[in-house]
C-alpha cells in the first residue's frame, strides 16, 4: 500500500495516475475498499481466472 501511495502523490507528468491493479488473496468487501482507498484502479481476488486477468490488464491499459 504505502508503494502505491507514493506513486499517488507524483505529478500526472511522471506516472501518477498510472492505472495500478491489485491482486491479493483478501476478498472481503472491506479488503476491496482498503485497495481501492490506498490508490489502486482494480482489485481482483485470488484464485484467478487468467483470462479474467487479462480482461483487466487490456481495460487498464485502455484496451478493451
Amino acid at each position: 500500500y504505502s508503494l502505491i501511495r507514493i506513486v499517488r502523490a507524483l505529478p500526472l507528468e511522471q506516472g501518477g495516475q498510472v492505472p495500478a491493479l491489485a491482486l491479493t488473496a483478501y476478498v472481503r468487501p472491506e479488503d476491496r475498499e482498503r485497495v481501492l482507498t490506498a490508490g489502486y484502479t482494480r482489485h481482483l481476488a485470488k484464485p484467478i481466472d487468467p483470462v479474467a486477468l487479462a480482461r483487466a490488464v487490456a481495460q487498464l491499459a485502455g484496451r478493451a
